[in-house]
């Protein structure tokens, strides 16, 4: 059966056994003696996110969350931005369409932003407030991957805010390192 917490409990051992060893990512992902295996998804999730900022400074954190996206969806989302990509000359034509209005997308100032007016994780479904971001670094992601092959080249996700701490919306900055449109 398909299990969105096994995949998370996975992908976020494996990003911290890279980052620390095979003993933190058993902490992180599991507590000192395993307590976390019969937490509810969202007493983990929060559990999970506090032992890993106590073990990682900050930009570590960052990094081990955002290798932690789980793909779902991936091959749809990113037949839509190719469709975009096909007529769009600048940022503001790419996120100017109804099409890709609907899906979040939207260009101020030449910069490219992705928000969403509900949270789109599964695993925070029952979550009712994070303390900080880190869990929604995987969202940023998640971006990350998706736009990078969608523009060919690498890009910067940036999460700006979360509906889940407390803001009205999910917004992030997608910035590409390289010129799309040449």
């Amino acid at each position: 059966m398909f299990s969105m917490r096994k995949i998370q409990e996975q992908v976020i051992y494996d990003a911290v056994k890279e980052a620390g060893g095979e003993k933190a990512a058993s902490e992180i992902v599991f507590g000192k003696e395993e307590s976390a295996r019969s937490e509810s998804d969202p007493a983990w999730v929060q559990s999970t996110m506090c032992r890993l900022e106590e073990a990682f400074d900050g930009e570590t954190v960052k990094r081990i969350r955002m290798r932690c996206q789980c793909g779902y969806g991936m091959d749809e989302k990113l037949a839509l931005l190719q469709e975009l990509m096909q007529t769009a000359t600048s940022m503001e034509t790419l996120a100017g369409s109804e099409k890709a209005r609907a899906a979040g997308l939207s260009c101020k100032d030449g910069q490219l932003y992705l928000q969403f007016a509900f949270c789109p994780c599964p695993m925070l479904a029952e979550v009712r407030r994070l303390e900080s971001m880190t869990w929604c670094a995987c969202s940023a992601g998640y971006s990350k991957v998706l736009f990078e092959k969608a523009f060919g080249c690498e890009v910067d996700v940036t999460m700006l805010k979360s509906i889940k701490c407390g803001d009205d919306i999910c917004l992030m900055k997608i910035l590409p390192k390289e010129n799309i449109w040449k």
